[in-house]
This record gives structure tokens, sequence and C-alpha cells, in this order.
């Protein structure tokens, strides 16, 4: 195990609200909490999510965004007033130390006294696009690779702000999330490879568009999840 301990620069949470489109309801945009929070099975008290259709959950209970990550993206968007804190990308969870090159699927990570398992990465969506008003944002995290990671979260417990995030258990060394993400983003179908991820502890909606995949021979439309039903907005 080659994670450092990091320290929690930045604890976030939010609340549902009326989204850029018709019928809509977002989360997306949270704020710093610097008092002690509750770590339940369903994420940070205080949080929530505004499709609960494709948001939040056991296993994606708490996203966290590497801080590192803001750089690449001024460097390639130029100035943008929501890069100027954390909390750009929805996350509630924003350090600086680990990327997704560094964790690894199944990672069991202690977070203030909670016990928190790296479930999946992150798919990004339309949502993420509307938010920065870029029409192609969710498309360009998907190619970057810089999607953040979700944790379903093991033992409930507390954290706060400047709190402790430690690696204390990896069973799947091999595969970070940045090599999960190049299989799931790969618009080439390669058996072999995906008979190896189903063979990892995947998140049910991973398996099934994996499986589905490996049946077919073809990789799924993601027009649906990168734009919506409807037009940009």
């Amino acid at each position: 195990m080659n994670l450092p301990v990091l320290h929690l620069d930045t604890l976030l949470t939010g609340r549902a609200q009326d989204f850029t489109r018709p019928g809509s309801r977002s989360a997306i945009a949270k704020s710093p909490r610097r008092e002690a929070l509750r770590v339940t099975a369903l994420g940070l008290a205080g949080d929530e999510q505004g499709d609960l259709r494709i948001h939040g959950g056991v296993d994606k209970a708490i996203h966290h965004y590497p801080r590192e990550h803001y750089a690449n993206w001024v460097t390639e968007l130029g100035e943008h007033p929501l890069l100027t804190n954390a909390g750009a990308f929805g996350e509630n969870f924003s350090t600086a130390g680990w990327t997704e090159e560094d964790v690894c699927l199944g990672d069991r990570i202690r977070a203030g006294t909670a016990l928190l398992e790296v479930s999946q990465g992150r798919m990004p969506c339309w949502k993420l696009s509307d938010r920065f008003g870029i029409k192609d944002m969710a498309l360009r995290m998907q190619e970057s690779g810089r999607t953040g990671w979700y944790y379903r979260v093991l033992e409930e417990g507390v954290i706060e702000a400047g709190g402790s995030l430690q690696l204390v258990e990896r069973p799947h060394a091999d595969w970070s999330l940045a090599r999960l993400a190049g299989v799931l983003f790969d618009k080439q179908v390669e058996p072999r490879l995906l008979r190896e991820c189903l063979a990892l502890p995947l998140t049910p909606s991973w398996r099934r568009t994996l499986e589905r995949r490996l049946e077919k021979r073809e990789v799924e439309d993601w027009n649906p999840r990168l734009q919506g039903k409807s037009s940009y907005l």
C-alpha cells in the first residue's frame, strides 16, 4: 500500500433544487461545511441528490474529487468562476495528493471514524455541462479521466474538514480507477479485458454495462447520459 495519509481540505454538502432543464433537479452546487458531519450508509448528513435513480444510494454515497485537477481544467478552459473554489464538480471531499492513478477499486479508507470503500469512478452526465455552461464538459471529463470517484460506507462514523483519510486495505492493487476507466470509456470491445473486469466486485450498474458489451460485442450509446434527453441549454 502506497497511498499517503491525506487531510480532508474541504468537506461539502448540497441541497437538491430546481436545475437548468424543465423538471430537472440537482444538488451539484455544494457548500463547505466546517462542523463535524455524520457519515451514514447514504452519505453525509445534510447532503442530497436531485435524481435518486442515477445519483446517490449506497454505492455512490460520497464523491471525492482531486483538487489538483482544477489547474488542468483552468489550463484547458481558461479562467472560470466555478474553478476558484472547491465544489465545482459537486464533490463532497476535496483533497490534494490522490488521483485516479493512485486509487484502486475496492480500496478501504478510514475517513475520520468512518470506514469507506472505493466503489466506482464517476460517469459524467449532462448536468455537469449545464453547470459549467460548456456544451461538451461531461464528454471532456470522461475523455480526460479526471472524473473523481465514489465511496460506499462500510462503517458509519463522523468526519470533518481537516480530518484524515488513510488507506487501510487494498484488495485489487492491479486495478487503479484510471485503468478501469480506460476499459469503461473505451469504444473498442476487448472480450478478454471485459472478462477480467467482470471478475472484480463491480457495482451492479457497471456490471450490467460490461456484461451487455460482452454479449452484444458493441459499446452502448453514451449520448443520453452525456447530453440528456433534451437539447443542451
